[in-house]
């Protein structure tokens, strides 16, 4: 069966979708998945949602980014403008890390919405954001293993042009280029 987008929207993060943000995280929680929100932010989003917000829209613009740090956007994935299906981040330029690892783009789908094509249409419009920033080309990365993420990279034209070993570990990370 198709999945009907046609109530999906890709929004910047706000204020008024505080509580849907703290029942994703609290998903991610259950799931065991809380690694992907730093313990320094899970703190902000519960005690001060405006300041989490604002420190999102001050890392779009480059403000007060830690050394060796880019610009990035988020973006949340919505349903009805009210239920939070996912989340990416478009970093603004790569640096030799995130060409290592990370890329230009970084996603996520909550637990509970996985396996329903959100990933592939949040990568489809983030890569929209992208086009719209004037980037002709981003590189996407995700490990070896991760064969869902690797299926929803290569359903948006992304082209595997290396593989390596993560630096200290053995997991291996697939580098895909997506030419826009």
């Amino acid at each position: 069966m198709l999945q009907d987008f046609t109530d999906v929207q890709l929004i910047n993060p706000t204020c008024d979708l505080h509580s849907e943000f703290i029942d994703l995280v609290a998903e991610y929680q259950k799931t065991g998945e809380y690694r992907l929100f730093d313990q320094n932010f899970l703190t902000l989003i519960q005690e001060n949602f405006a300041a989490y917000i604002q420190y999102l829209e001050d890392n779009s613009k480059g403000i007060d980014l830690k050394p060796g740090f880019v610009p990035a956007t988020t973006f949340w994935l919505v349903m009805q403008s009210k239920v939070i299906l996912g989340e990416s981040r478009l970093r603004h330029w790569l640096v030799p890390t995130l060409e290592h690892r990370g890329g230009h783009i970084g996603y996520m789908i909550r637990p509970l919405q996985k396996g329903k094509g959100y990933g592939t249409k949040i990568l489809s419009m983030t890569l929209e954001k992208a086009r719209n920033m004037g980037l002709s080309r981003v590189l996407l990365t995700c490990n070896q293993d991760n064969l869902a993420s690797a299926r929803v990279i290569q359903k948006n034209q992304g082209k595997l042009t290396s593989e390596g070993l993560l630096e200290n570990s053995d997991k291996i990370i697939s580098r895909y280029w997506i030419d826009l």
